[in-house]
């Protein structure tokens, strides 16, 4: 399995933003991580990408345990956080060249993957600019670049078109789609367009536990749309 969670649990004091989950994502599959506010969806998401400890249960990427071979695991994951961290005085190209160098790239190998992110991720007019200067939905493609440029195995995307309008979501929905394309994607959204457009399948997690584990054709055949569906299991 490209993601495997196992009973897995993060509790601050006494609550429990996660509680004991487990779901596995397999080889090539887009998987959209739903549910509302606060239901442990970033803080799974940050467990599986090594900026949290579990409070128990096991995480593990690309078959990495991430509490015990975190380095590992790290490189075969493309992240990109809910606030997309961004060095906002560096220049575009600059800021790719200087990620690649974190994850071991050099040279040639890695001025020429930097310009082919440049170019998928449409970002050539604006690459000699300070990311500061930079539109929010071309900052998103900045991130989406940073977490494509090593070639993971598998993305892990929170959120990746909140605070976008319209055309720049359906920019980033084409992005992902093309870019990770062969590639493992769980990502969590609020917009159900976007799961239904880009998703093999669907898991809801509400208050720390998973709900529903369902591929969008079997949701279908229940008769009702996804967002009904999402209501019903996280009121």
């Amino acid at each position: 399995m490209s993601i495997q969670v196992t009973n897995l649990t993060k509790v601050y004091g006494a609550q429990r933003a996660v509680d004991g989950i487990s779901f596995s994502l397999k080889p090539g599959e887009i998987v959209g991580f739903l549910g509302p506010n606060g239901a442990g969806k970033s803080t799974t998401m940050k467990i599986l990408t090594g900026y949290l400890n579990s409070t128990s249960g096991t995480a593990t990427v690309a078959d990495f345990d991430v509490n015990q071979q975190p380095m590992p695991a790290r490189r075969a994951i493309g992240y990109l956080p809910e606030h997309n961290p961004l060095y906002l005085d560096m220049y575009v190209r600059e800021f790719l060249l200087f990620s690649g160098k974190l994850y071991g790239m050099r040279g040639a190998s890695l001025k020429s993957r930097v310009e082919e992110m440049i170019a998928l991720c449409g970002l050539e007019v604006e690459k000699r600019k300070k990311i500061g200067q930079l539109s929010k939905g071309y900052r998103q493609r900045v991130g989406l670049a940073q977490s494509f440029l090593h070639d993971p195995a598998v993305l892990i995307l929170d959120e990746p078109t909140t605070g976008l309008d319209p055309n720049q979501i359906q920019e980033i929905r084409e992005l992902i789609r093309t870019a990770g394309h062969n590639k493992t994607v769980l990502f969590s959204t609020h917009i159900m367009q976007e799961v239904e457009a880009l998703c093999d399948r669907v898991i809801i997690i509400n208050k720390g536990r998973v709900v529903s584990d369902s591929s969008l054709e079997a949701l279908r055949q229940t008769g009702k749309s996804l967002e009904e569906t999402f209501r019903s299991l996280t009121v």
